[in-house]
């Protein structure tokens, strides 16, 4: 994927504490994102629906428990769109 800004994306997830349960390949609390980008390959509404998880907490289940999933810690449409694509590339 080009146009993935790699080290801005790192640090919006960073600050958003979003790799404190997620990591590119190792299961921790959350899905690694390579297991999130190849469940969204191919799909039309990826993009959508990823922003959407990003943007808007919900609640995720987490061995067995239901607990709150934060959204990423910008409202800037272009910061955004930047780290879906970045999850979606890995």
């Amino acid at each position: 994927a080009h146009g993935v800004d790699d080290a801005a994306a790192e640090v919006l997830l960073k600050d958003s504490k979003c790799l404190k349960c997620h990591s590119v390949d190792k299961k921790k609390d959350g899905p690694p994102y390579r297991e999130v980008a190849a469940k969204y390959k191919d799909k039309p509404d990826a993009v959508a629906k990823l922003t959407k998880h990003v943007t808007e907490p919900s609640k995720v289940e987490i061995d067995g428990v239901k607990e709150d999933h934060g959204a990423v810690k910008s409202r800037d449409p272009a910061k955004i769109a930047n780290v879906v694509q970045w999850i979606l590339s890995r």
